[in-house]
């Protein structure tokens, strides 16, 4: 595969998802000219053999990709006497090497099957490149991943260690080291990820396992031991994750966060989109690490004079874009994007510049000229969108004024035409034409319909006696009532008079009157089945009578009332029938006026659409009759319900209901003779009603389409 300096940064910029990269920054001075490359195989390892003109001496900065898996060195102030640009190697790992020329420096580019990490040996005027063995890709992903080089002479003890869970979900080890020469390296396995930190040694106290599954994150536990001369660390995690480490001066920090689903789109965190890169610099400027990110990004990074300073910052499988937040935030550097530009300066400097900025354009507009427009309105009244456009708190309040215009600008609404005048300048007016776009539209309507059903159910059932008797014998000449010794007799009746009458003292025995008068009754209910049987002498002047009564009554009723209502989307509407009766009122001058009660079928509602096509009601119903009649004037009964729901377009739901039911069980006996049993049902009656009452109301909203309306 062949390069030429022309297309590589191209393919770099546009390389598949997922790319990771590399750099290994050291300050490299001018080396002169390449004029040799060769490749060989030491030891089994693949070896690329660089002959300059010049001594080298310092190592060259680098990068690699995973994605075509390439190495690149640049070496400034070099140019390629190697008499041309291509090199076929094909042996190995490595396919072939590119030299490029770029500007000022020479960049020699490792095509390579596999990525593979490697390490430079510089001898006089030759640098040797030696590839680590790699089989394939699953046993690269398996090897320990040389995160930064060791360069501690002596045994530094860590300082700190602990856990967080970031915004997005992510569980963040957060280890403080002795230095920023701490050399980790970092191994991915099925379960978890091992960290090694080299020459370090772990206090007492911070040798534990940290169970950190309550914190919600793919990281279960952190337990952290020490290994002869180095301390490891292994992060156990569950479900399906990804991983991410970078370092800034003396911290280190893994992210480990949930697997992203869509495999097309590479995401890695809150907010940041960009390829996945890996750095790895040793006191590097920060002007020229900015620089370096420009190279593999889309963007132009303009940095500004006033930044400075140098910075220690390693990176593994970090978005770019957060990697440059990480780099600014360290620094205190703020950003500003225009199209594909990215202006990198100090935060102070930026908001002033924005401040400058924002200044000038208030200053344009106070001299800009103003225009006049006129807009025709169709649905919306022109005084309400005046209303809107210079509504505002202005100094009143001690605010911001809230006005849509700018200071300069008036509106003014013509209601015989309903139109509407703005003056102002031509930017405004643009942005008042596309508010009223949005502003002056049809408003949907709604179809409101409710259902009252009233149901009653009632039953009762009543049974009853009338017990009498009769003498008459005293009224046809005959000896009255009963003898009880000596010429002493009694008689009985009905009644006081029916007595003596029955005695033979004067007055005529009634034959209807009886003992006991508990016939059958039941409320609202007048006729009543009977049967009457009547046992006399042969003379027919002595009569005992008994009369039974029954009755049972079952009656079920129905009324349903369905007012029905249209009106826009989050506009109220009433409806109400009824009738208003008069009561005196006494007035606080001792006068007697009149006033009038409602006793009305009402539905009031004010509906609302929702983006989905749903409809919320806030309803009020009420359901009055007349009750009873006081000294005060009519009773209303009253049934009343408010509440606000929910409901699909065009469905029904029950928004409430009422049940009432009332039982009576009553027993009317005559005492003692009443509680004899069997003979007793001849001296009482028995009476139950049930009653039940059920009120449901039912509520059917539905959208008016357009094509309904102009019908």
């Amino acid at each position: 595969m062949k390069h030429n300096s022309g297309n590589f940064l191209n393919h770099c910029r546009s390389a598949a998802v997922g790319v990771s990269i590399v750099f290994l920054s050291f300050s490299a001075l001018a080396q002169g000219a390449i004029s040799a490359v060769s490749a060989s195989v030491q030891g089994g390892v693949e070896t690329l053999k660089i002959d300059f003109s010049d001594p080298i001496l310092s190592s060259p900065t680098g990068f690699a990709t995973q994605s075509p898996a390439r190495i690149a060195l640049d070496f400034p102030g070099t140019v390629n006497a190697a008499g041309k640009s291509a090199f076929e190697i094909n042996f190995g790992n490595l396919k072939s090497v590119n030299v490029v020329q770029a500007g000022e420096r020479a960049r020699v580019v490792l095509n390579l099957k596999l990525p593979a990490s490697y390490r430079v040996d510089l001898q006089g005027k030759t640098l040797y490149l030696f590839l680590d063995p790699v089989a394939n890709a699953s046993s690269l992903n398996a090897q320990p991943i040389a995160f930064s080089e060791s360069q501690n002479a002596d045994i530094l003890p860590l300082k700190d260690i602990d856990f967080r869970r970031g915004s997005d979900g992510a569980g963040r080890v957060v280890v403080n080291l002795a230095s920023n020469q701490v050399g980790v390296d970092l191994q991915q396995q099925t379960k978890g990820i091992v960290v090694d930190f080299m020459k370090s040694s772990i206090p007492e106290g911070l040798r534990r396992r940290l169970d950190v599954t309550d914190f919600g994150t793919p990281v279960q536990t952190v337990t952290t031991s020490q290994h002869g001369e180095r301390v490891r660390m292994l992060i156990e995690s569950n479900g399906d994750w990804e991983h991410s480490a970078y370092q800034s001066d003396n911290q280190f920090v893994v992210e480990i966060r949930q697997k992203k689903i869509d495999l097309s789109k590479l995401t890695q965190g809150p907010g940041y989109s960009g390829e996945k890169l890996s750095l790895n610099f040793q006191n590097i400027e920060v002007r020229s690490l900015l620089q370096v990110i420009a190279d593999f990004t889309n963007f132009n990074i303009v940095t500004s004079d006033t930044v400075t300073g140098a910075l220690t910052l390693r990176l593994k499988d970090v978005p770019w874009d957060q990697a440059l937040q990480i780099i600014m935030d360290a620094k205190g550097l703020g950003m500003r994007k225009t199209g594909s530009v990215l202006w990198i300066a100090p935060k102070d400097e930026i908001d002033a510049r924005t401040k400058k900025d924002f200044e000038a354009v208030q200053a344009i507009q106070k001299l800009e000229p103003l225009k006049t427009q006129a807009f025709q309105l169709n649905y919306a009244k022109a005084a309400d969108i005046v209303a809107q456009l210079t509504a505002g708190t202005g100094a009143a309040t001690g605010g911001a004024s809230t006005r849509f215009l700018s200071e300069r600008g008036n509106a003014i609404s013509e209601p015989r035409t309903n139109q509407l005048f703005v003056t102002d300048t031509a930017s405004k007016l643009e942005e008042v034409r596309l508010l009223l776009a949005s502003l002056d539209v049809a408003v949907r309507q709604v179809l409101i319909e409710a259902r009252i059903v009233e149901a009653r159910d009632t039953f009762g059932r009543s049974l009853g006696v009338r017990l009498g008797a009769t003498d008459l014998r005293a009224n046809r000449g005959g000896d009255g009532g009963y003898g009880i010794g000596g010429d002493n007799r009694v008689a009985f009746g009905t009644s006081y008079s029916n007595a003596v009458a029955s005695s033979g003292a004067g007055g005529t025995t009634s034959t209807s009157g009886n003992f006991v008068n508990l016939p059958a009754s039941l409320s609202n209910v007048s006729s009543v089945g009977s049967f009457a049987l009547s046992i006399f002498n042969s003379a027919a002047n002595r009569f005992l009578t008994l009369e039974l009564s029954a009755m049972e009554a079952d009656g079920k009723g129905r009324i349903v009332s369905s007012p029905r209502i249209i009106t826009a989307d989050q506009t109220k509407a009433l409806i109400e029938q009824g009738t208003e009766y008069p009561y005196a009122v006494t007035a606080p001058n001792g006068a007697t006026t009149l006033a009038f009660k409602k006793a009305v079928l009402k539905l009031e509602v004010t509906p609302q659409i929702t983006p989905e096509g749903n409809i919320i009601l806030d309803l009020d119903v009420n359901k009055d009759s007349r009750g009873e009649t006081t000294t005060q004037g009519v009773a209303i009964d009253t049934k009343h319900v408010k509440t606000q729901i929910l409901i699909e377009n065009g469905g029904t739901v029950v928004i409430g209901g009422i049940f009432e039911m009332e039982e009576t069980n009553q027993e009317n006996k005559i005492p003692l003779l009443g509680d004899v049993p069997v003979v007793g049902n001849l001296f009482k009656n028995r009476t139950k009603e049930s009653t039940k009452r059920e009120m449901l109301i039912f509520i059917s909203p539905k959208v008016i389409n357009e094509r309904t309306v102009n019908r």
